[in-house]
């Protein structure tokens, strides 16, 4: 299933550029590769995966450059597994095995094994599904990959669809209960990419249930201006457009994959074009949910490779 080589337009080569310009921490760094990866960008994949490995900390969080995050070096996965089966370098191969067993042993976790997200606190995000259950799966881990997902349904969706943003374990409560619009963007886009993985297919069925079921939640709240909020159903919160990306890049890929009807490939389409409206001459994505802190518009290395990800899932579409 890996792609190959394809050519980007002037605007997806702005975007490319501001991207790799941008300073990225680790799941910045993850999304990225899988950006090079579904642009058949082999020479990126190469330098990124090594650089992974070089980054990778001592208890094997790959490319955890400033140790705040204990899940997010999962995105670094499938580009470190691609460029290790590539080369047969055993280095790649280590950092593999050492990465899986932060996971299984080193993470700290919850009585029932769900991963906490960040350090110096006992809680799961919503981020945590992109970043855990695609690698679980291409780690040869698919039942951890699937408890790791029922962990965080559990804790995180609620009753119409929407997953909220944060969980406190130790209080047994939502501290973060708002329906974080980039965090049900990780969700769809996470199990899309999950269903891609080869251990993923007795499990197929079901991701892609859950995944149509936040696209369609999320759709229900989507502005007249194809954009949505940041907080999905608090028009209050402002107006961002890395939401549509995502759930661009998950629909068209249901479509590529076959998971999803033909007929939902222009509902993709027009949420990419509704993002790409605000794609200007410096191949910045605006307005999004901006780093550091996304908590109010900027910029995001995320959503520069969002962007690139709804292309080349687009372009998958159009070769099927």
């Amino acid at each position: 299933m890996e792609p190959t080589a394809v050519r980007t337009d002037g605007t997806e080569a702005a975007v490319l550029r501001a991207l790799l310009a941008m300073q990225r921490l680790s799941w910045e760094q993850g999304v990225a590769t899988h950006a090079a990866l579904d642009l058949g960008r082999d020479d990126l994949v190469a330098v990124m995966a090594d650089d992974a490995v070089v980054r990778q900390d001592a208890q094997g969080r790959l490319a955890e450059v400033d140790g705040g995050g204990l899940v997010n070096c999962g995105a670094l996965v499938e580009a470190v597994a691609v460029e290790a089966a590539r080369t047969g370098r055993a280095d790649l191969a280590d950092g593999l095995a050492r990465q899986l067993d932060w996971f299984e042993r080193g993470c700290p976790r919850a009585a029932d094994g769900t991963l906490f997200h960040p350090t110096g606190g006992e809680q799961m995000w919503t981020d945590s599904v992109y970043m855990l259950v695609p690698a679980l799966f291409r780690l040869g881990r698919p039942e951890l990959a699937m408890a790791q997902l029922a962990g965080h349904r559990a804790r995180l969706r609620g009753a119409g669809g929407l997953y909220a943003a944060r969980w406190d374990e130790p209080t047994s409560a939502l501290v973060a209960p708002q329906h974080w619009g980039t965090g049900n963007g990780w969700v769809a886009a996470g199990l899309a990419r999950a269903w891609r993985e080869e251990a993923a297919a007795p499990h197929r069925g079901e991701l892609a249930r859950q995944a149509l079921e936040v696209v369609e939640a999320c759709l229900e709240h989507r502005r007249a201006d194809g954009l949505f909020h940041d907080v999905v159903d608090d028009p209050t919160s402002f107006v961002e457009a890395n939401l549509a990306q995502m759930l661009a890049y998950a629909v068209l890929t249901g479509v590529a994959d076959g998971w999803l009807d033909a007929s939902w490939a222009e509902v993709g389409r027009d949420l990419r074009r509704a993002a790409g409206r605000g794609v200007g001459d410096d191949g910045l994505v605006r307005p999004v949910a901006g780093s550091p802190h996304f908590d109010r518009t900027g910029r995001s290395a995320e959503a520069q490779a969002f962007f690139l990800l709804a292309a080349a899932a687009d372009r998958r579409v159009g070769q099927a």
